[in-house]
């Protein structure tokens, strides 16, 4: 996979395949436009493809992270049909990063909203400047925010995600940490610094490990316990037969650090 821009997202990718999707709208808030999704599922879809991936980050430009859908759009086309292929699209567009092998973190600068704090919570890690904000502000305008409730209320606790929905008020960075939102918060000058950390501990285990576990993740959330029990257990069985498994248990043993392939 290369380096590429386009109208509405950039794609880098580091010599680790670490792969960077920036949202480079910054005049619309890096709103998710149907260019938007569509420049999102195109990238998305490249990097479910590429097997030698290890971890991806979405970042954006300008003052925003993202607003959430643009409502310009919205507006011009006032149908049922268009409306219910909008919102099936962005859940898609959502469900793939949940769906990709490998750890996807939000860089979380200025505000999230609306479909984009879906955006930051549909992220399996997030990072957040120390002035990020965060709201479904939907319900400001008279629309509910019942797509991103589905990822809100499963980052944080009901009566925390349910305040969320129908005051539509911002909370803090600090605040999104303390309620499951993002994982950590860093001065805007160490943003970068802070993602980095995260990849680089990422990149340092092995693929097959992290692609069975976060599959696992989010499989197991999803049943019963008595289910989720033997999905996990079936899965460690097979991880364990993969040759990173074998290979770090065996530098366990022998007190050396593992010799992974990838």
């Amino acid at each position: 996979m290369n380096d590429t821009a386009s109208p509405f997202v950039r794609t880098a990718r580091d010599a680790r395949g670490v792969v960077t999707l920036t949202l480079t709208r910054p005049a619309s808030c890096n709103a998710l436009s149907e260019g938007m999704l569509g420049a999102l599922e195109e990238a998305l879809g490249d990097i479910a493809a590429d097997e030698t991936v290890r971890a991806v980050v979405i970042a954006a430009e300008g003052k925003a992270f993202c607003a959430g859908h643009d409502l310009k759009e919205m507006r011009a086309e006032p149908s049922l049909g268009y409306y219910q292929q909008l919102f099936e699209r962005c859940g898609a567009m959502m469900l793939s990063i949940q769906r990709l092998p490998v750890p996807v973190i939000a860089r979380v600068h200025g505000i999230a909203t609306a479909a984009g704090c879906q955006l930051v919570a549909v992220c399996d890690l997030a990072v957040a400047s120390s002035e990020a904000r965060f709201a479904v502000s939907g319900v400001n305008v008279g629309l509910f925010c019942a797509t991103p409730s589905v990822t809100l209320s499963r980052n944080l606790g009901r009566k925390e995600a349910f305040e969320m929905l129908v005051t539509g008020e911002f909370i803090s960075a600090q605040e999104a940490r303390e309620k499951g939102l993002v994982n950590r918060v860093a001065a805007p000058a160490e943003l970068d610094a802070t993602v980095e950390a995260l990849v680089a501990s990422i990149v340092a285990k092995p693929r097959t490990a992290l692609a069975l576990g976060k599959a696992l993740f989010y499989r197991q959330l999803e049943t019963g316990i008595e289910a989720a029990l033997a999905d996990a257990s079936q899965t460690m069985a097979c991880n364990m037969m993969d040759e990173s498994a074998l290979e770090g248990v065996q530098a366990f043993i022998e007190k050396r650090l593992p010799d992974w392939k990838r």
